[in-house]
């Protein structure tokens, strides 16, 4: 068993109740506890550093208690404890991650306006929290295409941009399909038609061959799956190149699947925040199924020859 927990957020909302459910089944397949946690916010007047008086505690919070409510009687829960934390949603939620295996919450709260895709919350903790977060969307929701075959309701989506792979998303989407017995379907996009700039006087460049690049793509991608295939090779991974936008791709096979899996951005020297990416960001907003955002591995666990980058080509 691992010690650390899956950390579900739970607001009473029936999208964190959602999302109640997803991390329960994370944390039964990882043998893991699993620790519920409430982040109640500060009053708009309320200063970060002085919560006001008369707060419930964890034993008399609400939400807490509808959790508590709903999880009585279940047989075969992991161990569970309750955590009711004071203090701004975006900013406490991706602290969890520090000491999270795997924190799990709804595309929305009960802030926000009704249409929207992603709150403000499940965004920030996808882009800061150190441990991969994973967003359940609410049901039902169309992406406007159709999947092409990629999913299969179960199967684990992992986007790879072979400009710079990372090594983190790739593990995360292979350990998760063997846990979840199911197949793993890699997604490598390449850009088509290719955009080509030309100053006044210079000559076109040479015609590129579409069946060469889809060639080399794939080899790459073979490649960077290789050593993942060594460490579990009960997973069956099918590589699927396609031209065109990653997101747009991504998206579609979505719409039947389990789980997709995507990277974020490493912090540069020039540009130290931390980054989403555009793609990353896109399939959150859009996807049919449940999305995972894993941090990229450190530098010192990175190899050298690997680069910079995450998993899902980004423009």
């Amino acid at each position: 068993m691992s010690t650390q927990p899956v950390v579900a957020a739970v607001d009473g909302s029936d999208d964190s109740l959602r999302a109640l459910e997803w991390a329960l089944d994370a944390a039964h397949r990882r043998e893991a506890p699993l620790r519920v946690a409430h982040v109640r916010q500060y009053a708009l007047w309320g200063r970060p550093d002085a919560a006001p008086a008369g707060l419930p505690t964890t034993e008399d919070d609400p939400v807490l208690a509808l959790v508590r409510d709903r999880l009585e009687g279940r047989a075969g829960l992991p161990a569970v404890d309750f955590a009711a934390l004071d203090g701004a949603p975006g900013v406490v939620l991706p602290e969890l991650g520090s000491t999270a295996q795997l924190l799990v919450l709804g595309s929305r709260g009960r802030g926000g306006f009704t249409s929207l895709l992603l709150g403000s919350n499940s965004l920030a903790a996808a882009r800061d929290a150190e441990c991969p977060v994973v967003v359940v969307p609410r049901p039902g929701r169309d992406t406007g295409t159709p999947a092409e075959g990629a999913g299969a309701g179960t199967g684990i989506v992992v986007g790879v941009n072979v400009d710079a792979p990372d090594e983190a998303t790739l593990a995360f989407a292979f350990r998760e399909a063997a846990l979840r017995g199911g197949g793993l379907h890699v997604l490598a996009a390449y850009p088509w038609p290719p955009q080509t700039w030309m100053l006044p006087g210079e000559m076109p460049a040479p015609q590129i061959d579409r069946s060469a690049v889809e060639h080399e793509t794939r080899v790459l991608a073979d490649g960077f799956l290789a050593p993942h295939h060594a460490r579990h090779p009960e997973v069956t991974a099918e590589i699927r190149v396609l031209p065109g936008d990653a997101a747009g791709h991504l998206v579609a096979a979505s719409q039947d699947a389990g789980l997709v899996v995507l990277g974020r951005h490493r912090r540069r020297l020039l540009a130290p925040a931390r980054m989403m990416g555009s793609v990353t960001q896109a399939v959150l907003l859009h996807a049919a199924s449940p999305v995972a955002v894993v941090p990229p591995a450190p530098p010192e666990e990175t190899a050298p020859e690997q680069g910079r980058g995450s998993s899902a080509r980004r423009s």
